[in-house]
C-alpha cells in the first residue's frame, strides 16, 4: 500500500474557501479516477514560522504503478486546477510514503 501525501500550506486569506474546495470537489474528483481507494485530510498542529495554515492529504493507492499512472493521466490538471484558484496563497509539497505494517 502507498500513501500519496500531500502537505499544504494556505493563507488565512483563503482558508475556508480552500478547506471547502478541498473537501467538496478536490478529494472527491481525485477518488472519482479510481486510482486510490480512500483519502483523509488532517491539520499540522505545528505552526509555521512563515504563518498560513497547514494540512496533510493522504491518498492511499495500491502499488506505485497506479500511483505514477495518477501522475501522467490526471496530476497536471488538478495542480492547474489549484494554482488557478489560489495560486501564491498556497504552498504544496509531495511525498511518497510505503506502509510498511499497521498494529
Amino acid at each position: 500500500m502507498i500513501i500519496y501525501n500531500v502537505t499544504t500550506n494556505i493563507h488565512e486569506s483563503v482558508h475556508d474557501q480552500w478547506l471547502k474546495w478541498m473537501q467538496e470537489k478536490h478529494i472527491p474528483e481525485i477518488l472519482a479516477t479510481n486510482k486510490f481507494s480512500s483519502a483523509r485530510i488532517v491539520k499540522v498542529l505545528v505552526e509555521e514560522e512563515m504563518g498560513g495554515i497547514t494540512y496533510s492529504t493522504q491518498y492511499v493507492t495500491d502499488s506505485k504503478e497506479t500511483l505514477d499512472k495518477f501522475y501522467i493521466e490526471d496530476e497536471p490538471e488538478f495542480h492547474r486546477e489549484a494554482l488557478g484558484l489560489f495560486a501564491d496563497k498556497m504552498l504544496s509539497f509531495r511525498t511518497e510514503l510505503e506502509v510498511i505494517s499497521e498494529h
